[in-house]
């Protein structure tokens, strides 16, 4: 019990400090769950990040519950889920029923203030990371290779690719690399992830037919949602487009409701996946329960993903405690610290620095990090500060 309030506990504090985006939640998750509890070592982190990665849904989100899951049990790992959904899902729940207007030029700033946050966070995460997972040429080559190639080509799939490619450049290059330690244990068991696999199957076979019988009632939105979380790899961007689609043209919500939304979206902490619940509750029908809608859009959106998790991860700790998958593993970890390399300069960078005061403010950010050991509020409460006080000097 007391672990699993700690899951929880630590991860509502996660929910409610997160701000930037995914690749940025793991730079948070890598500074509490490895740096500060030593919950996992950064080859543990780094293996459960890149099977994230290679399944569909929101990578963030599924780490965390793996996490979660690793530390206290299934339950820990739902417990974990709520602790950093919940907030942001909240928080956007609430501007879907009241409505509130929240324009102007401080607004603006703070949301500038939250990517450098997001700067920060990542950059702290990959300067923590590399040294630890890329100790040699090989490996270092393997994470510069990985760096380049989504410069170069970027996507979701790409980032899939250079896993898969790390893995094949870690078994011929770092065969003599050392076993991670503790890979082998996880609370899920080889029944559970069939049961979670098989689940993830049929509901995404059940639900289709289920929303034709009641086609605008509240189980076509919760296949609508658990498709969108099933098919989309690369989170929670990638995902808008097909959001949008399914429920814009049928005249569920207009163009303006929804990029309000997702506006809001951007100035909340946790996974951007709870804009399921803005959606959920203000595609209500008239006279139907929001809260209803917004808990089934919220939970269907999230439940492909931990379901595959669950699923993979098994399989997973079988390849890690592998003594031939040593090197591959290896190899993946390299790459993930390319992904991670990448992501901060495309999307994190280019969309929060634009001259010499926002590098200075994200350097002073970063060092505070480092240096200080300050904690993720402290940081965004003075990046926030810096972009508003932008506005007067």
């Amino acid at each position: 019990m007391q672990k699993m309030l700690e899951a929880f506990l630590t991860s509502l504090r996660l929910g409610l400090t997160s701000f930037g985006g995914p690749i940025a939640h793991l730079g948070y998750f890598e500074r509490t769950y490895v740096r500060e509890k030593g919950w996992l070592t950064p080859e543990e982190y780094s293996q459960t990040v890149a099977l994230c990665q290679l399944l569909p849904g929101p990578a963030s989100s599924q780490a965390n519950f793996l996490i979660g899951v690793r530390r206290a049990g299934l339950a820990g790992g739902l417990l974990s889920w709520a602790g950093f959904t919940l907030p942001s899902a909240l928080a956007l729940y609430a501007f879907a029923v009241f409505a509130p207007a929240a324009h102007g030029p401080l607004m603006a700033a703070a949301l500038h203030g939250l990517k450098l946050v997001a700067v920060a966070i990542v950059t702290h995460a990959v300067w923590g990371m590399a040294p630890k997972l890329c100790p040699d040429r090989e490996r270092t080559g393997i994470a510069l290779g990985a760096l380049s190639a989504l410069l170069l080509f970027g996507g979701a799939f790409m980032q899939i690719a250079v896993i898969v490619l790390g893995a094949a450049a870690g078994s011929l290059l770092c065969r003599g690399a050392a076993p991670v330690s503790g890979a082998q244990s996880s609370s899920i068991g080889g029944k559970a992830a069939w049961a979670a696999g098989a689940a993830f199957a049929l509901l995404l076979a059940l639900l289709p037919l289920l929303a034709a019988e009641r086609p605008g009632g509240l189980t076509a939105i919760a296949d609508l949602f658990y498709r969108a979380g099933a098919l989309v790899f690369g989170g929670g961007h990638v995902v808008l487009p097909l959001l949008r689609d399914a429920l814009v043209p049928p005249g569920l919500l207009t163009d303006d409701a929804f990029l309000a939304g997702y506006g809001v979206a951007q100035a909340v902490p946790g996974p951007l996946f709870t804009l399921s619940a803005y959606l959920g509750a203000a595609a209500a029908p008239q006279g139907a329960p929001q809260a209803l809608w917004a808990a089934a859009a919220l939970a269907f959106i999230f439940l492909p993903g931990l379901l595959i998790a669950a699923a993979g991860a098994p399989l997973w700790r079988w390849l890690s405690g592998h003594p031939a998958a040593q090197g591959a593993l290896a190899g993946i970890n390299a790459a993930v610290v390319g992904i991670l390399g990448a992501a901060l300069y495309d999307p994190v960078w280019v969309t929060a620095v634009r001259g010499g005061a926002d590098l200075a403010v994200a350097a002073v950010a970063f060092f505070l990090l480092e240096k200080w050991k300050a904690p993720p509020l402290a940081i965004v409460v003075f990046c926030v500060a810096a972009a508003a006080a932008g506005i007067y000097f």
